[in-house]
């Protein structure tokens, strides 16, 4: 006697074959990209650039600008606390327009003598842009012992992309405007 295998069974069995050829040829199937997707691809990217480099380039005088101006702030933030913390006067003299220099000024003449250590900051090694000028108050500030100057001191700090003014109080107050 001969037995016929049941419809159900054999279509069971059909769309399991089915799909397990369908589950083997996508594994297989790894060709990657075409070329036409990587054109694509490679002009979206290209476009994106030219939209936005324009805009990147036009904000960096103004990073630059913000940039030595905290330099300069962390700088004479830096000379006051050391007054306060070695009770000794530091001054700051500015040689040109880039440059500030620091002094531990032991006997508080407000110029480097032998054995008195110096620190020059060049704001052009890293901002080459940026000009600094003293441009009202005291022309050397002196940061005294307890914190305090010997007057108020502005220094504008300038390129392409405007001014910034760091201002040192009589009180030692420090702040960028």
């Amino acid at each position: 006697m001969l037995i016929r295998p049941s419809r159900v069974n054999s279509g069971a069995v059909l769309v399991s074959n089915m799909m397990l050829n369908r589950l083997r040829r996508l594994c297989v199937d790894n060709r990657g990209f075409s070329l036409g997707e990587m054109l694509v691809v490679t002009a979206v990217i290209g476009i994106t650039a030219a939209v936005a480099m324009p805009s990147f380039l036009a904000m960096q005088p103004g990073m630059r600008l913000n940039g030595a101006s905290r330099q300069v702030f962390g700088k004479l933030m830096w000379a006051r606390a050391q007054a306060v913390e070695e009770n000794i006067t530091y001054s700051v003299i500015f040689p040109n327009n880039h440059t500030m220099t620091i002094i531990r000024d032991a006997n508080a003449n407000g110029a480097a003598d032998v054995g008195e250590t110096t620190e020059n900051v060049d704001i052009q090694s890293d901002y080459s842009d940026c000009t600094l000028s003293v441009t009202s108050g005291d022309t050397t500030p002196n940061f005294l012992g307890r914190g305090t100057t010997n007057g108020d001191t502005v220094i504008t700090i300038s390129n392409t992309a405007g001014n910034r003014a760091v201002t040192v109080t009589l009180t030692g107050n420090i702040k960028i405007n």
